[in-house]
């Protein structure tokens, strides 16, 4: 979804590493329909006993218990459907009602100085909740050339992650559509609040 960069030789803790990697599963699980590769990953996970390790788990499990065609056509019925899907995942919608709108204007703003650009070939605007993940991990990874440190993870966060993604998460979590999105949703959710409260701190 984004282009990435030469990743940055700096090596980031194990706390950083978890965070990357918990932005890039999300990412991945709502930029694209998953695939029988993606679901034999999910089916392996498991979690501690904290709720964000039950809530992985739970995931796990319900990867297991569903068909590829079957989370394929759930994941086309949220996102996509006949002109929109039950959810509209993108930061402008949430904060305004519309697509395209201010939002996304400032998010590019802040893109370009941070050396993130979107691919050539995607279409779907940058403040896809998934782009926003990806965003994210790669300010913490060093993925778009330099890491970032803490403070510029906030400020991105607080202007462009956590005032829509928690209420777009909790709206996955309780939908009725969702079953295998359900703890995509609830993962998102957790982990969104686990970010707010570090950056705080």
């Amino acid at each position: 979804m984004l282009k990435q960069k030469a990743v940055s030789m700096d090596r980031i803790d194990e706390a950083d590493q978890l965070r990357v990697n918990i932005y890039r599963l999300v990412g991945r699980l709502l930029r694209v329909p998953p695939d029988a590769s993606l679901l034999s990953v999910l089916t392996q996970m498991t979690g501690d006993e904290s709720e964000l390790g039950q809530a992985i788990s739970d995931l796990a499990n319900t990867a297991d218990s569903m068909d590829l065609a079957d989370c394929r056509d759930e994941y086309d019925v949220l996102f996509i459907g006949l002109g929109r899907g039950v959810l509209t995942p993108f930061g402008s919608y949430y904060l305004t009602g519309f697509l395209h709108e201010k939002p996304l204007a400032r998010l590019r703003d802040d893109m370009r100085p941070l050396g993130i650009a979107r691919n050539d070939d995607v279409t779907d605007p940058e403040d896809h909740v998934a782009a926003l993940m990806e965003m994210m991990a790669g300010l913490i990874d060093g993925s778009f050339g330099t890491l970032q440190p803490v403070s510029t993870q906030k400020t991105f966060f607080d202007s462009h992650v956590g005032n829509w993604t928690p209420h777009f998460f909790k709206d996955l979590e309780t939908c009725s559509s969702a079953r295998f999105f359900k703890p995509v949703g609830c993962i998102g959710r957790l982990f969104m609040a686990i970010e707010q409260s570090a950056f705080e701190m």
